[in-house]
């Protein structure tokens, strides 16, 4: 009949018109979520390859027979040399070749991958009608993405670490910045060090994530993240721009070797922290705003 409506029945609803038990707060758990990720193939290559690099540069280092010169006189040949004198020196050395572009690419691929490849499978819609709230979704694959993106990072420095003390013993921390360190100081550099490119690295993590929720191709959002931080580092090469190489995302990407010096360096340290976390919560927010209000059909 016109006009009537037809009522749930006595028990199943609650009175906001809610399924009797439903809670939305308990819906997609961090540890289903976490563990869902755990066995995809992309997470299970990523965090091998982390552990997998400090043991080819270790390999790679037993064929130096010492006797070219054909590097002898650069920077880099320096950094090769400091890199076996101590495991703390490796894991300095296996950061540093890391932090430009190979933590880059994973944070991306964690990050850029998490909810685009859940577009591309069609299986978006099915997790929202659960119904999982729009907002709880976006949080808890996000809270994974950096989660497993520490993980990544740690895994690269604790296997440098325990590869190279095994083979070069435990030594001083030297660097080309600063006087040698004893071994505890040392450590304590490298953690703060990691903790500075972990900050660094939210930067890359919020724009992969805001492709994330914009497209349904997991390798544009992963893809894309890369090439604009690329982009944002040759621009901070052009000194042209002045001051306003200060605002781009990359500008203070390597103020943690300020870490290492002694005295330590903290004033670029603080910029940089602050303009990557400025960047991140404004790329989450618009992820947020964007995914909260997009259709989604997919």
């Amino acid at each position: 009949m016109a006009g009537s409506s037809v009522e749930a029945p006595v028990g199943v609803t609650d009175p906001a018109g809610a399924a009797r038990g439903y809670r939305p707060s308990a819906t997609m758990p961090f540890g289903a979520e976490f563990r869902r990720q755990a066995s995809r193939r992309r997470t299970q290559l990523a965090l091998g390859f982390m552990v997998l690099l400090p043991l080819i540069i270790l390999i790679a280092f037993q064929f130096n027979s010492g006797g070219d010169d054909d590097n002898g006189n650069n920077e880099f040949a320096s950094l090769v040399d400091l890199a076996t004198s101590g495991g703390l020196n490796f894991t300095l050395f296996s950061i540093f070749v890391s932090a430009s572009f190979l933590l880059v690419v994973v944070v991306a691929l964690f990050c850029g991958d998490t909810v685009a490849s859940e577009a591309s499978w069609g299986s978006l819609r099915y997790l929202l009608a659960i119904p999982v709230p729009r907002a709880r979704l976006l949080t808890v694959k996000l809270l994974v993405a950096l989660a497993y993106s520490g993980l990544a990072l740690i895994l690269l420095a604790g296997t440098a670490l325990l590869a190279g003390t095994l083979r070069y013993g435990w030594s001083p921390l030297r660097s080309t910045v600063a006087a040698e360190l004893e071994p505890t100081e040392g450590l304590l550099r490298l953690l703060a060090v990691l903790g500075y490119l972990a900050v660094v690295l939210l930067v890359v993590a919020g724009l992969a994530f805001l492709l994330s929720v914009t497209t349904d191709a997991a390798l544009g959002a992963v893809g894309g993240a890369v090439l604009l931080w690329i982009l944002s580092s040759i621009l901070d090469q052009i000194t042209a721009l002045g001051a306003l190489r200060d605002f781009l995302p990359t500008h203070f990407s390597t103020a943690w070797l300020g870490l290492l010096s002694t005295p330590v360096q903290t004033d670029d340290v603080v910029r940089g922290s602050i303009s990557a976390i400025s960047y991140a919560t404004l790329f989450w927010g618009l992820a947020f705003w964007r995914f909260t209000r997009k259709d989604i059909t997919s």
